[in-house]
């Protein structure tokens, strides 16, 4: 072969290589997603991530755990982050202000806690003049405390709250007696007893509905990313869907995700069944859903003359185009 046709050759094939290189790279969408922290609710996500139901979509998912979660919501709004699995008080309250945020599918319809205390609180009552840590003072569990007030027979300053950041945070804390109480999802509320800890109780006796977590967007970027989003929807489903038929394999994926053993992530994942935590199908549901605006209300966080509007802060075209 003459040296001019190997150059050419040569040529031709470094031509090639440089056209697939661009296609091999945007293979798969880069997705940003946010979630609190290290806890049950996520793990759908992480079994679509390990059984390639993102990548079958062409989404790459790159997940940010955050520990708090007024950053989330700001991360959202500026583009920093795509899609967020985080609670859904926030984006209520801000719909009635104008707010773009929009919840598009359910994930936690009622609170995977139990109540974990300090060994020598033995009842709710005791916790009277207690430290209770929450993740923030307007989200989540926040709005819990008066629910157990109530069912001890307290009033609603008898316990007192502080915002010191997610679960894992809060088991550190209470390990180390800065905190009294705290409301804590499984495993971390398995491993807690296992350390001495007291339980009270699941927060779902004293409050049996409750949109706890949703998948959140911001409405102009969802609406420009369509295809993108209804293939993370339905691999997120298909993630849910896997993890319960296939508990023993989901409990590994759970074990390395959550930071705890096996038998304490399957021991999760019965539980989540049990107590119905997990909307298997996504779909948010309307009384958990009511039962937040209600206590935003309360709060005055929306006005108290508003009306239970769902249209305002969710979208439900997503969920439906996945329906089938």
């Amino acid at each position: 072969m003459s040296s001019s046709h190997c150059r050419k050759s040569l040529g031709l094939a470094v031509l090639a290589a440089m056209l697939a290189a661009p296609v091999a790279s945007s293979a798969e969408t880069p997705l940003r997603m946010a979630v609190v922290s290290r806890t049950v609710f996520y793990l759908p996500a992480w079994t679509a991530e390990k059984q390639g139901f993102f990548k079958a979509e062409g989404i790459d998912v790159q997940m940010k755990v955050y520990d708090t979660s007024e950053q989330i919501f700001e991360d959202l709004r500026t583009g920093a982050q795509h899609i967020a699995l985080a609670s859904t008080e926030s984006v209520i309250a801000d719909a009635y202000k104008g707010g773009r945020l929009k919840i598009i599918g359910g994930n936690a319809q009622r609170p995977p806690h139990f109540i974990i205390v300090q060994p020598e609180i033995k009842s709710l009552a005791d916790l009277k003049g207690k430290l209770m840590g929450v993740v923030s003072m307007h989200e989540g569990t926040t709005f819990f405390v008066p629910d157990i007030a109530k069912k001890a027979g307290l009033g609603t300053k008898d316990i007192r709250i502080e915002a010191v950041g997610g679960s894992p945070t809060r088991a550190r804390l209470l390990r180390e007696r800065k905190i009294d109480a705290g409301m804590q999802p499984y495993p971390l509320s398995y491993e807690a007893e296992a350390q001495g800890l007291g339980n009270l109780g699941p927060v779902a006796d004293i409050v049996p509905d409750y949109q706890f977590t949703a998948i959140i967007v911001d409405e102009g970027w969802a609406q420009a990313n369509r295809a993108v989003l209804v293939g993370f929807m339905r691999a997120l489903k298909q993630g849910t869907e896997y993890m319960f038929a296939h508990p023993d394999e989901a409990a590994e994926v759970g074990a390395k995700e959550l930071r705890t053993s096996t038998a304490f992530a399957r021991r999760a994942l019965d539980d989540t069944a049990r107590m119905d935590i997990l909307a298997r199908d996504l779909t948010p549901s309307d009384r958990s859903l009511r039962r937040v605006f209600d206590n935003l209300r309360a709060a005055d966080l929306v006005p108290r003359d508003a009306e239970y509007d769902r249209a305002r802060f969710s979208e439900d075209s997503f969920l439906k185009a996945i329906a089938n």
